[in-house]
């Protein structure tokens, strides 16, 4: 027996959800002042129609996540490199990372809102699961560092959300001396040559 197709109309409701949601994250200034209602309200549908396509208010934020991740991860699976799979590790690496940092820069509040979401560890999510599995089997390949598990751990440690949004708001710091730090910090870690300045800031 086939499985059951979703109705039409629940179809164009989750998409007018998403993108409602992107709407008011894209201009909110703290992550946990746009609620499920205001999503409802925004989209045009009933508050239980949301919870219908999303379950609560953490599955709206994935799935608005995976919705803007979707190019990085086309990119990774199957694009050229310096982020796609024939790109020698050493190269992938730094290029994996500086993709997480420019995502959560340009996602500043989904991500903040996403890792702060319900009472589960940031870690056990499928998001983090990904990366961390790409860049410990990267690591793997790559001379240096030997304990490849805690080593992703580490990397991806910097581009958590919440330090993102400390160095960016807070202190004042450019994507592009974020960029160069993170570059720095990756390559000191791997043991190979320090980077090129990065030169573009947007």
């Amino acid at each position: 027996m086939s499985e059951r197709r979703p109705r039409r109309d629940a179809v164009r409701n989750r998409a007018a959800a998403l993108a409602a949601a992107d709407r008011l994250f894209a201009r909110c200034h703290r992550p946990e002042e746009v609620t499920m209602a205001d999503v409802a309200a925004a989209a045009g549908v009933g508050k239980g129609t949301v919870f219908r396509a999303f379950g609560d208010r953490g599955g709206l934020l994935r799935a608005l996540y995976e919705a803007r991740l979707e190019p990085v991860r086309k990119a990774i699976e199957e694009g050229p490199p310096p982020l796609g799979p024939t790109t020698p590790p050493a190269q992938r690496v730094p290029a994996l990372l500086d993709a997480v940092l420019c995502f959560k820069l340009d996602n500043r509040r989904l991500a903040l809102a996403l890792e702060d979401a319900g009472s589960d560890s940031p870690y056990r999510t499928d998001q983090y699961e990904r990366w961390h599995a790409l860049l410990r089997d990267a690591l793997e390949r790559v001379p240096g560092p030997t304990d490849h598990d805690f080593a992703a751990h580490a990397l991806l440690a910097a581009t958590r959300a919440d330090l993102v949004e400390h160095l960016a708001g807070e202190k004042g710091m450019t994507r592009g001396e974020m960029r160069e730090r993170l570059a720095e910090f990756t390559a000191r870690l791997l043991g190979g040559p320090a980077p090129a300045p990065v030169t573009a800031d947007g």
